[in-house]
């Protein structure tokens, strides 16, 4: 199954985060916080403005990003969860 957000909102898969700590010290899975970066899969058409038209997106699939906390949506799509968040939700593009 494929999905197309729509308007101004974006498919982002999350990058897995580091297992152990800089000093080596192995996380378990339930002292872990999820990373707030991913990639983009899937970009909408863009913001609907006030006038009818419509503002493409700055992101474009591909592109690595950092995402504001609890901002997300999560979303199944073949057994992978992924994210759906509105632009505005992004802080920046990690180049």
């Amino acid at each position: 199954m494929k999905i197309k957000p729509l308007y101004d909102r974006v498919l982002i898969r999350r990058l897995e985060g580091s297992t152990t700590s800089k000093g080596g010290i192995i996380i378990p899975d339930s002292a872990k916080e999820k990373p707030l970066e991913g990639e983009v899969i899937a970009v909408g058409a863009g913001r609907l403005l006030k006038d009818g038209s419509t503002r493409p997106l700055t992101v474009k699939e591909g592109d690595k990003v950092l995402f504001a906390k609890y901002a997300e949506t999560e979303v199944k799509i073949n057994n992978e969860t992924l994210l759906l968040l509105r632009e505005e939700d992004l802080l920046g593009v990690i180049q």
